[in-house]
Order: structure tokens, then C-alpha cells, then sequence
């Protein structure tokens, strides 16, 4: 028999067939045709409503399939010139498709989609027959079940990609707020020293404006009195004036002109002092926004010094000198919170590369074409070759182990992407590592 069998062990498909099961959903319980039933006779089987969709008959000797028998076959037979006087009478299996397809009842439907693509041609004349996994005669399938099968299985998986990005992506803008989070939290740990610096001098002119305040209190009580005993002929002048005429002089020479000269500059710093802490708690306000899609003009240049002023506690810690060269730049389109986080990564790992005295970080902002340039350059340790083809990858980093996620720089590759941009990084071990932020100045939307 040169049929061809595919046996497969996984056990039978249940009524909802799926691709990865059998093919027992699709079976059909056909009365296969004994080799020597005449050509007559077949052609009346043929006309019987039970077998009305299929395509071929089987033809089965005891429990072996030797082969099928079509609808186009009996046509052609029978359109022929004295073809019912030829073939009529003789035994179906001289007119038997000897090759037809046969399928074990477990082979999984993906694998018979397969086979029926590789052995079937166009136009679809037969159908295959079901054995069992000895080979044994079952029943009969239907291509176009196995098709609907494979359709309604594609529709199924195309739903569950739909379901499978939706949570990738939500997944995606969880890693990057909790990576902007952590970023966060290690910058406000630091920024508790700069708010505590002009909090610390505040407090300090407040409780020195207070004592100043209150002498002058006093002495305005003190010439109050006085006043009354000497002006109001109601009152007779008490015994103890003398002592009180004393008082008020003390009093006047801790306020005096100069006292109060110094409260007026005690509040002016003071006013400063709450400038730094309201500039602090703004740039911190902008990179923890959660504005992630929010499209509007900004100043690249005020992005940067922002950026500069969050991370200038680590600058300082680590003793690193900081130049911002800033070019002449217009306003471009951009989502600032996002932006922010590209330039505090970039800037926080330029830090974490200098391991030296001496260090030094230059940003440059450059207008060039129609895009805006930000140009991050350290004087660190510097990258190696092979690590540089991996360094946006999510997860990778050279850092030791606790010390970073690897997301960092993979996010910010990505919003800059999202903002049809280029971010690009060259390093030179021992020497130091430059990364260049690209940015068009035309309106485009940020993709998500």
C-alpha cells in the first residue's frame, strides 16, 4: 500500500479539537466500500444524502484502508463515451485511489495540516481516511474540518497574543515606573542632605528673627508704660520708673536700627533658602510625574540644568566636577517627565564610571539639522567592546550584583525610540564613555 500513515501518541482529541490534539473531533463514521463492489454500485452510494459532504469514499479491505475513491473520478468515468458499459461492472478498487492520505486518529490537526498540504493538490478531490494506531480503519475526515480547525485555532491564538501583549505591555510600563521609582528613591535619599542644608539656616534666621522680634515687643511694652505714668493724670507715677526707664534703655540697645537691618537680611536668606527648597521639591515633582504619553513643548536646555541640579549631591559626594555647556536650542516637542528620566540615567551612570579623583562629566546641548544634541561625557572607566553591543539590553549590566537592575539604560533606549530619536554611546576603556541624545525638533507623536 503506498498510502501514507502518520502515527503520532498523544491520546485522542476532545470535542473542541485544538492543533496540538487528535483528530478523533473530526471523525466521521463513513461505511467504507468493499474493493470488489461494482463501479455501479458505488455511484449509487454516491447519490445517498449521508455522504453528501464528503469528496471520496473510502475503500477498505477487512480493517485495511487500500485506498479512496472520489466524486471527480466517477464523474470522469462516467462523462466518458460508453464509460458506464466499460467500467460499470468492474470492482471499485481498480478505480481506487491507491495513494490516498491516511491519518492515525491521534495525529495532532497542526500536523495533519501539514501533510494535507504536501500530499493534496489543487482542485481538492479527496478527503483522507482515520486509522487506529495499528492501522486499522476508523472513519473517514474531511479536509475542510481539518481547515476550520486550524482557522479557529489561529483566531485563538491571535487572541491570546492580543492578551499576551497587552499584559507584556503593561508589564513593560510597571518595570519603567518601578525603575523610575527606584532611581527616585536613591535621589531623595541624597536630597535629604541639600533640603536639610537651606531647611537647617531657615529654622536658624526664624528663631533669631523671633528673639529680636520679641525684645522689640517688650520695649514697645516697656515705653507703653511709661508713657501712661508721665501723660495720664489719672495714673500717679509709679515708685519704680527709675527701674523701668532702665529697662527700656537696655532694651534699645539690643534693638536698634542695625537689629532690625539684620532681619530684613535674616528674612531675605530665609526667602532664598525656601527658593532651594521649592526648586528641589519642583524638579522632583517633574521626573516622579506620572505624565508618561503627556506631549508638549519644553526647553531641552531647562530639562538638562534640572536633571544637573536633582544629581548635584552625587557630583559632590564623589568630588566630580560638572560642566554644562548649553547651545542655543528651540523648544521641541517631547514628553519633559520622560525626557527627565533619559538624562538622570545617563547622568547617574556617568558618576557610577568614575571610580578616581579627578573626575569630570561635560554636557553639551547643540542645535545640528533638525534635530537637538545632548552630549553626556565622563572621564570614568569606560566600557568594553563586548559590552557595548549589549549595553540596551533589558537586564544587562556590569555592575556587581545588588548594585543595579540593568533597566536603566534599556528604558531610556526605549523612550527615546517612542520619541523617534537616536541614542548612541562610544567608550574607550580607561579613558571614558561619551552617549549622544538625539532629538527631533519637528512635531511628531510619541509612539507607545
Amino acid at each position: 500500500m503506498s498510502a501514507v500513515i502518520a502515527n503520532r501518541s498523544q491520546p485522542p482529541g476532545a470535542a473542541a479539537a485544538r492543533p496540538s490534539q487528535g483528530l478523533s473531533a473530526l471523525l466521521r463514521n463513513t461505511q467504507a466500500l468493499d474493493p470488489l463492489t461494482p463501479v455501479d454500485s458505488v455511484a449509487d452510494s454516491m447519490l445517498d444524502s449521508r455522504y453528501a459532504g464528503l469528496l471520496s469514499l473510502p475503500v477498505v479491505r477487512g480493517d485495511e484502508p487500500i485506498g479512496t475513491i472520489s466524486r471527480y473520478e466517477m464523474m470522469r468515468v462516467f462523462l466518458m463515451r460508453f464509460g458506464r458499459e466499460l467500467y460499470g461492472h468492474r470492482a471499485i478498487e481498480t478505480l481506487a485511489n491507491r495513494n490516498a492520505l491516511i491519518l492515525a486518529i491521534d495525529t495532532p490537526i497542526d500536523e495533519a495540516a501539514r501533510l494535507i498540504a504536501e500530499r493534496i493538490q489543487s482542485p481538492i478531490t479527496d478527503d483522507f481516511i482515520l486509522v487506529d494506531s495499528g492501522g486499522r480503519y476508523l472513519g473517514t475526515g474531511v479536509v475542510l474540518d481539518v481547515l476550520r480547525a486550524m482557522d479557529a485555532s489561529l483566531a485563538e491564538r491571535s487572541s491570546e497574543l492580543e492578551r499576551a501583549y497587552a499584559r507584556l505591555k503593561s508589564s513593560q510600563l510597571q518595570l519603567v515606573q518601578s525603575e523610575k521609582m527606584a532611581s527616585l528613591g536613591q535621589m531623595v535619599a541624597g536630597l535629604v542632605h541639600e533640603i536639610n542644608t537651606p531647611l537647617g539656616y531657615v529654622r536658624n534666621n526664624v528663631e533669631m528673627t523671633r528673639n529680636t522680634l520679641g525684645d522689640a515687643g517688650r520695649l514697645l511694652g516697656a515705653y507703653e508704660a511709661i508713657h501712661r505714668s508721665l501723660f495720664e493724670e489719672s495714673v500717679e507715677p509709679p515708685a519704680d520708673l527709675p527701674d523701668r526707664l532702665a529697662e527700656a534703655a537696655e532694651l534699645r540697645r539690643r534693638v536698634d536700627e542695625s537689629a532690625l537691618i539684620d532681619i530684613g537680611e535674616l528674612l531675605d536668606d530665609s526667602l532664598h533658602g525656601l527658593g532651594q527648597i521649592a526648586e528641589l521639591v519642583d524638579n522632583l515633582k517633574n521626573f516622579s510625574r506620572l505624565d508618561q504619553g503627556l506631549l508638549q513643548k519644553a526647553d531641552l536646555n531647562q530639562l538638562v540644568a534640572s536633571a544637573l541640579r536633582i544629581v548635584q549631591h552625587v557630583m559632590r559626594k564623589r568630588d566630580i566636577e560638572v560642566i554644562f555647556q548649553n547651545g542655543e536650542l528651540p523648544e521641541i516637542p517631547c514628553a519633559p517627565a520622560q525626557i527627565n528620566q533619559v538624562l538622570l540615567n545617563l547622568l547617574n551612570n556617568a558618576a557610577q564610571a568614575i571610580e578616581h579623583e579627578h573626575g569630570r562629566i561635560t554636557v553639551r546641548t547643540q542645535l545640528m539639522g533638525a534635530r537637538v544634541l545632548v552630549l553626556v561625557e565622563d572621564n570614568g572607566k569606560g566600557i568594553e567592546q563586548k559590552h557595548l553591543e549589549r549595553i540596551f539590553d533589558p537586564f544587562f549590566t556590569t555592575k556587581e550584583v545588588g548594585k543595579g537592575t540593568g533597566l536603566g539604560l534599556s528604558i531610556a533606549h526605549q523612550i527615546v525610540t517612542r520619541h523617534n530619536g537616536l541614542l548612541r554611546v562610544v567608550s574607550r576603556p580607561g579613558v571614558g564613555t561619551r552617549f549622544l541624545l538625539a532629538l527631533p525638533v519637528a512635531a511628531r507623536e510619541v509612539r507607545t
